[in-house]
């Protein structure tokens, strides 16, 4: 099962959005895929409509796996959702032995999906550490400006403690650009400097489009809101990368 953290340090770069479309679009291609909501804001319950009920805080806090807290989005698709509950259990989690493990062991039962990915909160709070202690691989969304960058960069250093403290072997294998306007010069010298950083890793940019900031007023994935529009072209793109990047890991 590939584990993949959805994550950048700066907000606003399109981590949900990312996560929820990606999400979708290996479940159409047939492949099991379980979102795993690890910020407290709970964007990706509320973009797919889920009821209140269970959560991610009752697996981390009850230690009682993961009954009642799956829920199904779509075939081939689930989410187990998060809500600001996270917030007392993050301060829970505090005092417990090995902390920075709670999300890895609450969840290593789960096996029977192709993907696990996580949207994780633009900071490195605990629950993001857990994150990254439980994911294998690390996708960056940047969007086209100078802080989001910067967010980027820091996150590999963490990252980097991540692999010397925590003995935690974890990648970035994915820099994605985010709200990508071919109209603003800003955006062609964002994606190039990306290259620079990050060389290999940055796949074809997510184009701004208006279709995907309405898809989530309407509880749908690009896919559903808007088949033929530039924002499902392009995650579409991103979708076969993945899978293709697959032979490579």
């Amino acid at each position: 099962m590939r584990k993949i953290a959805i994550i950048n340090q700066k907000g606003g770069t399109g981590k949900t959005t990312t996560a929820a479309n990606l999400g979708v679009g290996l479940a159409r291609k047939g492949k099991k895929v379980i979102l795993i909501d690890t910020d407290p804001q709970g964007s990706l319950g509320v973009w797919f409509n889920i009821p209140e009920g269970k959560t991610l805080y009752h697996i981390l806090t009850n230690g009682s796996g993961i009954e009642g807290c799956v829920y199904p989005i779509m075939n081939n698709l689930d989410l187990i959702p998060s809500n600001r509950t996270l917030v007392q259990a993050e301060i829970l989690l505090a005092g417990r032995p090995q902390r920075e493990s709670v999300l890895k062991e609450s969840l290593s039962k789960i096996a029977y999906y192709d993907y696990a990915i996580l949207d994780c909160a633009p900071s490195l709070s605990l629950l993001s550490l857990n994150s990254l202690i439980y994911a294998s691989e690390v996708f960056i969304p940047v969007s086209m400006e100078y802080l989001s960058m910067v967010g980027a960069k820091e996150l590999l250093e963490n990252l980097k403690m991540a692999r010397e403290l925590l003995s935690h072997d974890i990648k970035v294998t994915m820099v994605i650009p985010t709200f990508y306007d071919k109209r603003n010069r800003k955006s062609s010298e964002v994606v190039s400097n990306l290259d620079k950083y990050f060389p290999g890793l940055v796949s074809s940019p997510i184009r701004v489009s208006v279709k995907l900031s309405e898809s989530v007023s309407y509880h749908q994935d690009i896919f559903s809101y808007a088949p033929h529009s530039s924002g499902a072209e392009d995650y579409e793109k991103l979708v076969e990368r993945v899978i293709k990047s697959m032979a490579s890991l």
